[in-house]
């Protein structure tokens, strides 16, 4: 098939069967299943908000599971977790997920893992161990995405922070030494005689940095409950740090004894209603004891319910006693979100960073906060990165 072909044979089936006049028919084998699957999910009758569609998937979950298997023999799974969250927010098929041989012929997302977090207080028993599975698959996708690289990122950052003036050989940080050290250099010799040394500070065992994550479990902030579930696991996992986590809707629940499990945590979590965002910053200050060693970590939209002006006095006495304070508007990898601005405005004007960051990016993050250095730049530089 020629390029020309084949770009008219894309435009046809983008487009649907309305469009063969101009784009030609299809007759590559599978075109046809590869038509009605996406036919099912898009073709309509007229507007789409609030209607069925004119093709449907059906209210069976033997025709959804047909449906499911077509697209994952025909497209890239990143092509089948588009279509899935299409077919759960455009055709309502959500409830259809409860049922157990729905769940094993699905592709494993992290928007997939939301839906089945928003239905886990209605879902009966026979679909929880394979919504476990489904969940557990995603956990350990993401666990293998950021682990190392949290680690390293966490390790350094503290490593750097316990310098030291007089350092072993095997400890000397060369790089700042020679910064440090420009002043003596002798061209003669071209090199640097180093009057101060600078080194890394000998491994601690002891616990060096208390992190709290405080996630938002309203509905909008899914993906974020998933990812910043597991990057609470792998910290937990860390024994130079001491980390909690607490969930929080009108009520906040304090997940910390789950992060063995962050499969746990997830379940232990509760998708959807309102928020009170000043709840969950008081129990968080509760579980600060040393500010100076301490760093905050608030995911959230900021739509507040609760009271706005104590949530807001509230984080500027956190950060006035010494506590490193940091906002995150989405932890995902969603594009960008939804949140209140003037409550991020607020927060910037009290010396408080409020923004997005993806997953990839939080490892680096979390080693300026952890390094005491400047959140606000490294933010401002970010979001210069992704323009």
């Amino acid at each position: 098939m020629s390029d020309d072909d084949q770009r008219l044979r894309r435009w046809r089936l983008m487009l649907g069967e309305s469009a063969e006049e101009s784009t030609g028919g299809l007759g590559q084998p599978g075109d046809s299943r590869m038509d009605a699957a996406l036919a099912a999910l898009y073709d309509s009758s007229g507007p789409t908000k609030g209607r069925r569609r004119s093709a449907g998937l059906g209210a069976s979950a033997p025709s959804v599971a047909r449906w499911l298997g077509d697209i994952r023999t025909y497209f890239p799974s990143t092509v089948v977790q588009v279509m899935q969250k299409d077919a759960i927010d455009r055709l309502g098929l959500a409830q259809l997920l409860l049922e157990p041989e729905l769940l094993d012929a699905v592709e494993p997302d992290v928007h997939l893992v939301g839906t089945l977090l928003s239905l886990n207080q209605v879902m009966p028993e026979a679909s929880k161990a394979t919504a476990r599975m489904v969940v557990g698959k995603v956990v350990r996708e993401v666990e293998e995405r950021i682990a190392l690289k949290t680690k390293a990122a966490v390790t350094g950052a503290l490593n750097r922070s316990a310098r030291t003036s007089n350092p072993k050989l095997r400890d000397i940080d060369w790089d700042r030494t020679i910064r440090a050290n420009l002043s003596h250099y002798l061209p003669e010799y071209r090199t640097v005689v180093p009057e101060r040394l600078v080194g890394y500070g000998r491994k601690s065992k002891s616990v060096q940095r208390d992190v709290v994550l405080a996630i938002d479990q309203s509905g909008s902030m899914a993906s974020s409950v998933v990812y910043a579930s597991v990057f609470g696991a792998v910290l937990a996992s860390m024994q130079a740090l001491k980390t909690s986590l607490v969930v929080f809707d009108t009520a906040v629940v304090d997940l910390t004894d789950k992060l063995s499990d962050p499969v746990d945590v997830l379940f232990g979590t509760q998708l959807g209603g309102g928020t009170d965002i000043n709840r969950a910053i008081a129990y968080s200050q509760s579980l600060i004891s040393r500010p100076a060693e301490s760093m905050f970590v608030l995911i959230s939209d900021l739509y507040e319910g609760g009271i706005r002006n104590e949530m807001l006095r509230r984080m500027a006495a956190m950060k006035n006693a010494g506590v490193q304070v940091v906002v995150l508007l989405a932890l995902s990898d969603d594009g960008a979100p939804s949140f209140d601005h003037d409550n991020a405005a607020a927060l910037s004007a009290l010396g408080i960073p409020a923004f997005a960051c993806t997953p990839d990016k939080f490892p680096e993050l979390l080693a300026v906060a952890l390094e005491r250095g400047d959140v606000s730049a490294w933010a401002d530089q970010l979001a210069l990165e992704q323009r």
